[in-house]
C-alpha cells in the first residue's frame, strides 16, 4: 500500500481505500480502478492524500482484506448519521436499526477473525463524525474479542462506539472542522461533549444496559493517569469499556485526515501511542490492540538498515516485524537478487525499520528507482498464493468454532 499525493495519482491506479460521503454511501470504493474524474473529485473535496496498491496502473494488486465487509460499514455509516439527525431533530433514535447494525459488525469481526486492521477509509469533513464512529465501534468490538469479553459484552462495546460521540451533536460544525488550534472557549466547549453524550444516552429509552453505554461516551476522554476529561478521574475509576474505546478513538482520529492534520500512517500512530502519549491508555489494551494492526500494510515500502524493502506479510503479535522482500540496497540501487527476510527472526527486528516513505518522497523514489515494487510483491504472490497478511488471535467462541470445522 504506497500512500501519495492525490496530484500524483494516474486513472487505473488500483485505491487502497474506500471514500465516503455523509450518509454512508461511497464516492469511492476500494480496489476498484482510479478514473480521471475520481482523481478530479478527490482534488474538489480538499482530499490531500490516498492510498493505492501499486504506483504502476498496470498492476492491479487487490488490497488487503478488512476486518468487516465493506456492506456492514457503509449501512453502518448511514445509520449513525441517521441516529444523529433523529436525535438533533426530535430527540429519539431508531434502537432496532442500531442493534442490527451492531449485529452485523459483531458477525463481521468473527467471519473475518483472520485479518488485520488496514487501513483507515478516507472521509470528508463533514462525514468524519459518522464514520469515525463506525470505525471506533469495529475498533473496540476487536479489542473486546481480543480480550476474550462474552460476545454479550462485544456487541455492547460496539454499541457504545456507536455511540460515544453523540455529545458532539451539540458542538458547532465550524469549530469541529476548523483547520487551525481551537482557542481556550472553543476547547472548552469541545471538553463538554463527553458528559453531554453521556446525558443524552441516560435519557433515551430502548437502549440495553443505558448507564454502560453513558460511561463509555462520557469517559472516552479520560486518562489513565488522571489527566483526561471531563472529570479527571484515573485509573481503575475509568470503566474498563471506556478505556477500550479510548484506545479505538485516538488510533483512528490520528490515522485520519482531518483539516487541521495529515492522516498518520499506522506506525506513526503505534510510536505516538506506545512512547509519547505514555499515561493515556491501560497498556494491556494496548498491546493487546496493536497485535492485530497492520503497522506496516501489505505492499508499503521501507527503508531498513539492510536497504529497501517491500512488505511481503503481517502476521498476529508479531505486527512490528514483517516479512519484507529486500530489493535495494541502502543507496537505493536495485540487487541483481532479491531477499525475503522475516525480521521476527531478527535480533531486534522492529529496530532495523528506519523509515515509512510516503507522500512526494516516495513517488520520486519509486520514479527514480524506475520499477514499481509492487511488481517483487506480486511475483512473491505467484510463488506463495496463501501469502498475505493474517491474524490468528481474535478468540472464537465454541459454537463459531464448530461451524468453522
Amino acid at each position: 500500500m504506497l500512500r501519495l499525493p492525490v496530484s500524483k495519482l494516474e486513472g487505473g491506479m488500483v485505491l487502497g481505500q474506500s471514500l465516503f460521503n455523509t450518509a454512508g454511501g461511497s464516492y469511492l470504493v476500494k480496489g476498484q480502478p482510479i478514473t480521471i474524474d475520481y482523481i478530479r473529485k478527490l482534488h474538489e473535496l480538499g482530499i490531500q492524500s490516498v492510498t493505492v496498491t501499486s504506483m504502476d496502473p498496470k498492476y492491479k494488486l487487490p488490497p488487503p482484506p478488512d476486518v468487516i465487509e465493506e456492506k456492514t460499514r457503509i449501512k453502518a455509516i448511514g445509520a449513525v448519521y441517521n441516529t444523529f439527525q433523529s436525535i438533533e431533530e426530535n430527540g429519539t433514535l431508531d434502537v432496532n436499526t442500531l442493534q442490527k447494525v451492531t449485529d452485523s459488525i459483531v458477525f463481521d469481526l468473527f467471519e473475518n477473525h483472520e485479518n488485520l486492521v488496514q487501513l483507515t477509509d478516507i472521509r470528508t469533513h463533514d462525514s468524519y463524525t459518522f464514520a469515525h464512529s463506525v470505525n471506533v465501534a469495529v475498533l473496540s468490538a476487536m479489542i473486546g474479542m481480543l480480550c476474550h469479553l462474552p460476545k454479550e459484552d462485544v456487541s455492547l462495546i460496539t454499541l457504545g462506539g456507536l455511540l460515544h460521540d453523540l455529545g458532539k451533536i451539540d458542538v458547532h460544525t465550524d469549530i469541529l472542522n476548523k483547520k487551525r488550534s481551537l482557542s481556550t472557549s472553543e476547547f472548552d466547549i469541545m471538553r463538554q461533549h463527553p458528559a453531554t453524550g453521556a446525558r443524552r444516552i441516560l435519557k433515551m429509552s430502548g437502549l440495553p444496559k443505558s448507564s454502560l453505554l453513558a460511561a463509555i461516551a462520557g469517559q472516552h476522554h479520560e486518562h489513565i493517569d488522571g489527566t483526561g476529561y471531563p472529570r479527571g478521574i484515573k485509573g481503575e475509576q475509568i470503566h474498563r469499556f471506556a478505556k477500550i474505546t479510548a484506545v479505538a478513538d485516538v488510533y483512528d482520529a490520528l490515522t485520519s485526515e482531518r483539516p487541521y492534520k495529515k492522516a498518520y500512517m499506522p506506525n506513526i500512530a503505534y510510536n505516538i501511542m506506545h512512547n509519547i502519549n505514555k499515561g493515556q491508555f491501560d497498556r494491556k489494551l494496548l498491546d493487546t490492540f496493536f497485535n492485530n494492526v497492520a503497522l506496516y500494510p501489505e505492499g508499503s515500502v521501507l527503508k531498513t538498515t539492510f536497504g529497501f524493502a517491500v512488505v511481503k506479510e503481517s502476521k498476529f503479535g508479531r505486527t512490528t516485524t514483517p516479512i519484507i522482500i529486500l530489493f535495494a540496497d541502502t543507496n537505493g540501487k536495485l540487487l541483481k537478487q532479491r531477499s525475503v527476510i522475516d525480521l521476527s527472526d531478527v535480533p531486534n527486528g522492529s529496530e532495523s525499520i528506519q523509515v515509512v516513505p510516503t507522500g512526494n518522497d516516495l513517488y520520486h523514489f519509486i520514479h527514480e528507482l524506475g520499477v514499481d515494487p509492487s511488481y517483487y510483491l506480486e511475483e512473491e504472490r505467484k510463488k506463495d498464493p496463501a501469502a498475505g497478511i493474517k491474524s490468528s488471535g481474535v478468540w472464537l467462541p465454541p459454537t463459531m468454532r464448530r461451524q468453522r470445522v
